[in-house]
């Protein structure tokens, strides 16, 4: 050991310094765990009846966390309603259509009223469909209905390094958006008609879920970005007001204290270890890279 010591100084240096990085995180992991276990608002000490809080923040990409607390929420009697805090310019359609349709889901047992912060556009309102009532700030940045996907082409840029690929298909069709040479008529016509099909989802379940006609839908529906006041005039939204309105709504509506009702957050993981925190550091770079793909979108791209 004290050869390799005299050897490999910097080695050394480097396993110590590692051993001391992971103790200190999982040290503060640890802390942060008895911090966090329980949301703010909530009593530690006795079960009360109250608001459950769903956040529904960022690029829409991962619907698995929301899904999980809708249903916690919508099985746990002392939570009589629930606000849908949502801060989001959308994202996968998927995803975006999996939590509309449990927010709705919960909406048939106790009343899910929708939030929206500063931004609740495309996939974000998609989602805020399911709920009992739609809520937002008069500059909140809502609307932009539409869909859109995105392919990169690199055809100049291959060209340019001497990039050259060779291709071997089932189908004529099977690499539609290909970043290394212009789209056919025949992939864009393809590509038009699956958009389109998924935007008359959108109008159909926005026309139901506002009790509005289709064609009303559409002449809104053209991608426009609308203020939370602007949705509230062309009946978008269901009323202008900030998370604390919300919360007074959802109280009201679940029968509770409007005054000081209790705030009730989703449990957090009381294994919060270093094994948990690096495996949401994983799943956060992997929604953060999801999007350079080819997916289709109820997205507001304007800040791109």
């Amino acid at each position: 050991m004290s050869s390799f010591r005299q050897k490999h100084p910097i080695i050394l240096g480097l396993f110590i310094l590692t051993g001391i990085f992971f103790f200190f995180i999982g040290g503060i992991s640890l802390l942060i765990s008895s911090l966090i276990s329980h949301g703010p608002g909530t009593d530690i000490f006795a079960k009360k009846d109250g608001v459950g809080i769903v956040e529904l923040k960022g690029l829409i990409i991962s619907p698995e966390q929301v899904l999980k607390h809708l249903t916690e929420f919508r099985h746990n009697p002392n939570v009589k309603s629930i606000v849908l805090r949502i801060d989001s310019p959308g994202g996968s359609v998927g995803a975006s259509q999996e939590i509309y349709k449990e927010v709705m889901r919960t909406n048939e047992v106790k009343p899910v009223i929708a939030s929206m912060g500063s931004m609740g556009a495309s996939g974000g309102y998609y989602a805020a469909l399911g709920a009992e009532n739609i809520i937002a700030n008069p500059g909140t940045m809502t609307g932009s209905i539409g869909v859109i996907i995105k392919f990169p082409n690199l055809e100049g840029l291959f060209e340019k390094i001497g990039y050259r690929s060779e291709v071997i298909k089932s189908g004529p069709l099977k690499d539609v958006g290909a970043s290394n040479r212009p789209m056919s008529e025949k992939e864009r016509k393809l590509m038009q008609d699956l958009i389109d099909n998924v935007y008359g989802q959108f109008v159909r379940d926005i026309a139901i879920a506002r009790g509005m006609e289709e064609n009303t839908i559409k002449e809104l529906a053209d991608g426009r970005i609308y203020t939370g006041e602007q949705a509230l005039e062309v009946g978008l939204i269901d009323s202008l007001g900030n998370f604390t309105d919300a919360i007074i709504i959802a109280a009201e509506m679940g029968g509770l204290d409007i005054e000081n009702p209790q705030l009730l957050y989703p449990k957090v993981d009381r294994a919060f270890s270093l094994f948990n925190l690096l495996t949401n550091a994983e799943q956060s770079l992997v929604d953060n890279f999801a999007p350079l793909y080819p997916i289709i979108s109820f997205e507001w791209t304007g800040m791109q």
